[in-house]
């Protein structure tokens, strides 16, 4: 499989980036995974003004559009650091198409200071990577898993994201495993 990694707006951290990146290599069986050159701009009608947040929707059609422009990638994820939602729901940390070759995460909610905290940055990039592994599971055709461990577990709060590893739960392994060979 091959990942592009797309930053979303500014200013996005290379270097959680960059981290993330290499937890993709090692999570996601035989894939390579690059940080593509460009950056994509926020789209302005994302911005709902009500609730100062960005209509995850929005950007992830978005991405959509350069994943169809990038033939030779199998997903582009994109990364960004403001503040998502869809509606119904009063935030997101992600969303993906499912399946589909598109997805996005924030990293905004994912921060410790977030919450009052002191900044980690292994933390950070920790929470990321298991967003950023949900996600692309997702565009693999993966659902919610009701095993709270299991990166697919869906995260209704940081803790939810906290609880759960970075890795699937055995059921949800093997219909990785076979998605990714299905790609070949």
């Amino acid at each position: 499989m091959k990942i592009g990694i797309l930053p979303i707006g500014q200013p996005v951290n290379a270097s959680v980036i960059g981290r993330i990146q290499e937890s993709l290599k090692m999570i996601f069986p035989k894939t390579t995974c690059i940080i593509l050159d460009k950056t994509l701009p926020i789209p302005e009608e994302a911005f709902n003004k009500a609730r100062q947040q960005y209509n995850s929707t929005i950007i992830l059609n978005r991405i959509h559009g350069c994943a169809e422009e990038q033939k030779a990638l199998d997903r582009i994820l994109g990364i960004t650091n403001i503040d998502l939602f869809v509606p119904n729901l009063n935030f997101v940390f992600g969303e993906a198409e499912c399946p589909g070759k598109a997805a996005l995460i924030s990293l905004k909610r994912l921060k410790p200071e977030f919450y009052g905290k002191t900044a980690n940055i292994d933390l950070l990039v920790e929470r990321g990577t298991k967003e950023a592994v949900h996600e692309i599971g997702h565009t693999l055709g993966l659902t919610h898993c009701p095993n709270p461990f299991c990166v697919m577990h869906f995260s209704n709060s940081i803790f939810d994201t906290d609880t759960k590893q970075s890795l699937f739960c055995n059921r949800c392994y093997l219909k990785i495993e076979k998605a990714v060979n299905n790609l070949r």
